[in-house]
């Protein structure tokens, strides 16, 4: 039975030492639900386009390729991997902003799937699940 606990579909709140990473374009100026969610509750800066912002880490996903994109989440894992006492929640990142479906996407966080401090959308532990199935 898998019990872990995926990113929920909606955030409206967080813990203490969660981090909501969300899609952003370069001008950091995203519309997106999350972006303007982020913006709103949990400190994201309008007009930054990447990092760490408030309770947020903002991920640049429009306007660049998709080794530009894996080279970001790298960025981001890497923090996460030193951040370990942090829960960060991923959501589905590139795919409005972007136009990079899950299925390209998920795999990028495949190393990342045991982290006890990563909570990934439910998509992409399926998507990952399916491909070490092979």
């Amino acid at each position: 039975m898998d019990n872990r606990v995926y990113t929920p579909d909606k955030i409206t709140a967080l813990g203490e030492d969660e981090i909501l990473v969300f899609g952003n374009n370069s001008a950091g100026n995203a519309d997106t639900a999350i972006a303007r969610t982020a913006r709103a509750s949990f400190g994201a800066e309008l007009n930054n386009p990447e990092g760490l912002q408030g309770e947020t880490y903002s991920v640049v996903v429009a306007g660049v390729t998709f080794e530009e994109l894996k080279s970001r989440i790298s960025t981001l894992l890497d923090l996460i991997y030193e951040w370990d006492q942090t829960t960060f929640l991923i959501t589905p990142l590139g795919v409005v902003e972007g136009g990079f479906p899950d299925k390209d996407i998920a795999p990028l966080f495949t190393d990342a799937l045991d982290y006890y401090n990563i909570r990934l959308p439910r998509s992409y532990v399926e998507i990952i699940k399916k491909s070490l199935d092979k």
